[in-house]
């Protein structure tokens, strides 16, 4: 007789180890069901010199504390893998890497898990895999020349590994940015066609910025007062993981600034003329965040240095006169482009009615599904600014736990710890 475990966490990034923590403190049986190893998608879905947007002193989770010597630095990719095996080890959580989820449905009031070993049941269920797992591309992707190599951001590396010629980037937000920098950095030639996105300087007023936008509140803003007219969220703004970068600075280090990609038109790619237009919108993005800082340090009678310009933001930009409204891929050079135009979460496998909208993406509110039982931890602005974010990870847990381990109290069941042994 198989038994029933008091929760199931499905993957083990940060969001899943964060709430295996403090279920762990709680008492609550669980395992942590992970489909490849530990941090998977930061092992296999960045590009070589990626670094972390968050400081060091920020990228830690539950039960750990920062001791380094450089607390406002950011840590590579790989850095932050051994932390994530570092942390299962120290706090012995029951991750099983290794082990695909294939299938969750409901037997009777039981979750059951399918995977590629097993069938497990559980009375919670906990999401963890995030909502930015799969690539999306605009539809007219595919009308592109086959000779033209297209790469989703995720799985960029760096400079050398795409063929000669000239680079199209698509999407001017945080991974646009980088990548553009990364490839100029390699001596490439780039074009990028630019987004409607905020932009935030690397430090302000003698602190890093994204350290004083945490300490002000500004990250805690609520979804719902983030939700735009159209019931979108906005992207996240273009920040440089260890100095700024701006649509100015990358035009300066020879950066072809474009608009919108429109799409092909007549076997040639269609721009939009709003370079301006998002260049002067991430201005004020920048304006607006610097704003909230010093209204902080105001009201919290703080002793901190005067504004000082950033050179990134002070640049003269270079932008075509005219705009360049089309390109043609021979003349161009073009060989390749890079999709930074976002992601969606895969939830094909959840098989419960009420759990998913119309487009496959949870119904939730604060990580708390529709369907009882069901969590949702590390989805991108699920509870506010800051969710799908490290940062986010020990608050969002423990409410996550605490709001688990009452409703398994209050279940006929009984407490946590009943029915534990799984065979």
């Amino acid at each position: 007789m198989r038994g029933i475990l008091d929760a199931l966490v499905i993957g083990a990034g940060s969001a899943g180890l964060g709430v295996s923590y403090f279920l762990q403190q709680r008492g609550c049986a669980h395992y942590v069901l992970e489909r490849g190893r530990i941090g998977e998608t930061w092992r296999t879905q960045r590009w070589d010199s990626f670094r972390l947007n968050s400081t060091n002193m920020r990228t830690i989770l539950p039960g750990d504390t920062y001791d380094g010597p450089d607390p406002w630095g950011a840590i590579t990719h790989h850095e932050l893998v051994a932390y994530l095996e570092g942390y299962v080890e120290r706090h012995r959580l029951p991750v099983r890497a290794g082990t695909a989820v294939q299938k969750l449905d409901r037997e009777g009031a039981v979750y059951r898990v399918t995977t590629d070993r097993e069938t497990l049941l559980a009375r919670t269920i906990v999401i963890a895999t995030g909502n930015q797992s799969r690539q999306v591309r605009p539809p007219w992707s595919s009308e592109l020349p086959t000779e033209v190599r297209q790469v989703d951001s995720s799985a960029y590396r760096n400079p050398a590994e795409l063929a000669d010629g000239a680079v199209l980037v698509v999407g001017s937000g945080q991974s646009g940015g980088q990548i553009a920098e990364d490839l100029v950095h390699g001596g490439r030639r780039v074009f990028l066609a630019t987004s409607r996105t905020g932009r935030l300087v690397r430090r302000y007023r003698g602190g890093d910025s994204l350290n004083w936008l945490t300490v002000s509140g500004f990250v805690d803003v609520p979804r719902r007062e983030l939700t735009l007219e159209n019931g979108r969220l906005p992207p996240r703004p273009l920040v440089g993981a260890i100095h700024t970068i701006s649509l100015q600075s990358l035009s300066a280090q020879g950066v072809v600034l474009l608009g919108r990609f429109r799409g092909v038109v007549n076997g040639r790619l269609a721009f939009g003329d709003e370079v301006v237009e998002h260049m002067r919108f991430a201005d004020e993005a920048s304006a607006a965040a610097k704003r909230a800082i010093d209204q902080y340090i105001e009201r919290a009678g703080l002793d901190a240095p005067p504004a000082e310009d950033d050179p990134a933001e002070t640049v003269a930009p270079r932008v075509p006169s005219p705009p360049i409204r089309s390109l043609d891929l021979p003349s161009s050079g073009i060989s390749s482009i890079v999709w930074c135009t976002g992601f969606r979460g895969d939830f094909s496998w959840v098989k419960l009615p009420g759990a998913l909208d119309g487009a496959g993406q949870p119904i939730q509110e604060d990580g708390i599904g529709t369907v009882p039982g069901l969590y949702y931890a590390g989805l991108d602005f699920a509870v506010t600014r800051k969710s799908g974010t490290i940062p986010a990870v020990a608050e969002e847990a423990d409410h996550l736990v605490d709001h688990i381990v009452k409703r398994l109290a209050e279940s006929p069941s009984g407490a946590t710890g009943v029915d534990r042994k799984v065979v």
